[in-house]
């Protein structure tokens, strides 16, 4: 009896049966991974590519957790979206944001003004030494 007792309080903290982290696994994830390998891997961290797919995942474990009579979100639903981050969004940037380097026109000018500014200031220099060996 106090077994049971203990069994039905530990169900009861967890706000779940043992049955719903199998159910988020075979009916969530399922097909949370079959959209993300139609999905190029080099876009899993656009997060403009990615949030359809992760708002349905977030749905899907909602709507287990209701028709199980779960509480949502719980312990188990925390340790299963810290397992999907940690496959699939391990390389991602805080941001959400996809690195990468900005284009050419944007990036270009940052490169070529310093270069040129250098080299003016050399000759610069160079042409006001000639200069002054003149003047006494």
């Amino acid at each position: 009896m106090r077994m049971f007792v203990f069994v039905s309080q530990c169900v009861s903290a967890l706000g779940c049966s043992p049955d719903y982290e199998y159910a988020i696994e075979e009916f969530c994830l399922a097909k949370f991974r079959l959209d993300m390998q139609e999905l190029d891997q080099r876009r899993w961290c656009s997060w403009e590519d990615t949030v359809e797919l992760y708002g349905e995942l977030t749905n899907c474990t909602f709507l287990v957790a209701s028709k199980m009579d779960c509480f949502w979100p719980n312990r188990l639903v925390d340790e299963f979206f810290i397992r999907v981050h940690r496959h699939y969004f391990h390389d991602c940037s805080l941001s959400g944001r996809l690195l990468r380097d900005p284009p050419n026109r944007i990036l270009g000018p940052f490169i070529v003004v310093p270069i040129l500014v250098t080299l003016l200031m050399t000759a610069l220099v160079v042409w006001r030494s000639k200069r002054s060996e003149g003047i006494v």
